[in-house]
């Protein structure tokens, strides 16, 4: 099924409500060496309101609150240029579009391929790397029965965690004409707390680099799959082990994903890959808010690898064990370096030794939003019957997992980015499809 959107108006550039209190942001070489692509999430909604208040009212309120908003998120409506943001109050991208399909029946009908549309669509000249650096689009479905309200960020600036904190800000700007959120009004943004800036001669580092075999490419395929609580709790039994007796559900389900996207990748090579597996960290869970805000807007993210040769063959306790050493590693890395002023070198240290090793070397970036509050975003109709996932371009050369949380909390969605080939093998895999069902419906 693929969804039919009618914009019914060019897209508007929504500059700040005040002018921007600074001149330039820094970036810091994490900021830099991510990939020049947006963060997306889209939420739908299906409220009653719709019933009683235009689309256009409330896309009104949605431009002013949105002005309101880069008031306190200046950066997002500047621009990239080098090494760090020029906050000249550019702008942020709104969109407005309109579907034919009614959202009950598109949920219950749910076509992943679809969600790509309704992302905010990019212009000639538009760039992650540069400008803009927030779009949002708001997307009207048939008979008033429910809109779509969709964020796309750069990652150069923000990652899952200060997309999270925007766009909550911005729904509770919507909804109460005000942020409620103290902390929020008096917001950090990271430039070069934990990470320095880049030195001179890596002032347009990116990921990956030029001269690098990983190409950016739209030919990944990306798969939903859900994994209900139950099926959680028997994947984590069988994942226990003596030495990790007790395994989170991230733990579990990033190490049957990994095994099973490995088994994927060697059906389709005649000879066999080492694979090496990153698994991101958010650091401001890790380091007291007296050195690091928990609101601070930026890419504060470590990640710790795994490595596995490709004659050598993993059972998922055996991955938990690994997982739960390198992350515990981690933990007392960033306990010990902060009390001794090391934190910073540590941390390079950390980002250089998983730096991509081989072109012969299978890559799989895992990343879990689960307990981060997107499920909260409550524009002033409640909070959204659902949060889907889409990207416009991925790596068709490495493997990208993403778990987010059911609405009810004690679910988890896996999103899985494969090369086609990979794909048509893994979706049969009867390992994974003994824990987690392909794509189901939405509602009922």
């Amino acid at each position: 099924m693929e969804s039919k959107l009618l914009e019914v108006a060019p897209r508007e550039v929504i500059k700040p409500a005040s002018p921007s209190p600074r001149d330039r942001l820094q970036l810091s070489i994490v900021d830099l060496y991510c990939p020049p692509v947006y963060l997306s999430t889209i939420f739908f909604y299906e409220p009653d309101d719709l019933l009683t208040v235009s689309p256009e009212i409330f896309s009104e309120k949605l431009k002013c609150s949105l002005s309101e908003t880069l008031s306190r998120f200046y950066p997002l409506a500047g621009r990239i240029e080098g090494a760090s943001i020029s906050c000249n109050d550019e702008g942020a991208v709104f969109t407005e579009a309109r579907s034919d399909f009614l959202l009950p029946h598109f949920l219950r009908n749910l076509d992943t391929d679809s969600l790509v549309g309704f992302l905010p669509k990019s212009a000639p000249g538009d760039s992650p790397g540069e400008w803009p650096l927030l779009s949002v689009m708001v997307t009207f479905f048939g008979s008033r029965s429910g809109v779509a309200v969709s964020v796309s960020v750069s990652h150069k600036i923000c990652d899952a965690t200060s997309l999270a904190t925007f766009v909550n800000d911005w729904a509770t700007t919507t909804a109460k004409g005000k942020s409620n959120d103290v902390a929020v009004n008096t917001i950090a943004f990271a430039e070069t707390i934990i990470y320095p800036p880049p030195p001179p001669h890596q002032m347009y580092l990116e990921f990956p680099s030029k001269d690098s075999n990983l190409s950016i490419t739209n030919k990944c395929v990306i798969k939903r799959f859900v994994f209900e609580p139950t099926k959680i709790a028997e994947l984590r039994h069988k994942a226990a082990s003596e030495s990790v007796p007790i395994p989170t559900r991230v733990e579990a389900i990033m190490s049957l994903l990994w095994k099973c996207t490995r088994k994927s990748s060697s059906s389709n090579n005649v000879i066999q890959r080492q694979s090496m597996m990153f698994q991101a960290v958010d650091l401001r869970l890790r380091i007291p808010s007296t050195v690091l805000p928990q609101n601070a807007i930026g890419n504060l993210q470590t990640s710790f690898t795994l490595k596995k040769d490709a004659e050598r063959e993993l059972e998922i306790p055996d991955i938990v064990a690994k997982f739960r050493k390198a992350k515990e590693g981690v933990n007392k890395m960033i306990k010990e370096n902060l009390q001794a002023n090391t934190l910073s070198q540590n941390l390079m240290r950390l980002m250089e030794n998983g730096e991509f090793e081989s072109p012969d070397t299978d890559m799989c970036i895992m990343s879990s939003w689960c307990r981060k509050p997107f499920y909260k975003v409550d524009f002033g109709f409640g909070c959204p019957v659902w949060m889907g996932y889409a990207a416009e371009t991925t790596s068709s050369t490495i493997v990208y997992v993403l778990l987010i949380d059911s609405k009810e909390g004690d679910g988890v969605e896996a999103w899985i980015g494969l090369p086609e080939q990979d794909m048509s093998v893994f979706v049969d895999d009867q390992e994974l499809l003994a824990y987690a069902i392909l794509n189901p419906p939405v509602v009922s």
